[in-house]
């Protein structure tokens, strides 16, 4: 059990386009991670209509109890006295699996969301959150050398079959290096 809530540090909000919601959501070790009622809160359901989808989730082993939660001790106000309480908190793959079996309007929000994301990353290969990018302090160098890096692979293979291409034009029958039709195809580059 860890003594504090994941960095403290870290703390983004998430607010419907409406505003009615505002969660917060802290990170540790790249993974967010959210209480029972905080999801609850977020999908717009009870929080025992949370414990059942969980409770079935790791009963069907889709997900592993043990790899998406941390008990946490906090310290809380009740009344006049702080007391030290046990939090149990999901990370972000227990969160997406609830959010796809919460029947509420948020719940398909957030399916209608997630399904816009997954659809940019099946069809364009990637997906990408501008604002993020723009207004995040989470971002260190690394994450952007490891970005670039990325990048010049994909670069690099497009060049290995651009190459490809060209050698299998330069050999073909009626290949003439002359012809206006080659000039044009090597010219593309």
């Amino acid at each position: 059990m860890k003594d504090k809530l994941p960095g403290n540090n870290e703390i983004l909000f998430y607010e419907t386009d409406n505003g009615k919601v505002c969660i917060e959501v802290r990170f540790e070790n790249d993974n967010l991670w959210l209480t029972q009622k905080h999801m609850a809160k977020l999908f717009g359901c009870s929080s025992d209509n949370i414990s059942l989808h969980l409770k079935n989730i790791y009963l069907g082993k889709e997900l592993n109890k043990n790899s998406t939660t941390e008990e946490f001790s906090i310290v809380q106000k009740e009344g006049e006295r702080e007391v030290k309480r046990n939090v149990v908190l999901y990370n972000l793959e227990a969160v997406i699996s609830v959010g796809y079996r919460v029947n509420s309007e948020r719940g398909i929000a957030f399916r209608t969301w997630a399904t816009d994301k997954l659809k940019n990353y099946i069809f364009k290969g990637f997906a990408i959150d501008s604002n993020r990018f723009k207004n995040s302090t989470r971002f260190d160098a690394r994450f952007f050398d490891e970005l670039v890096e990325e990048i010049r692979e994909i670069r690099a293979s497009e060049r290995i079959s651009y190459q490809k291409i060209t050698d299998i034009y330069s050999t073909s029958v009626d290949y003439s290096s002359c012809a206006i039709e080659t000039k044009d195809f090597f010219a593309i580059k």
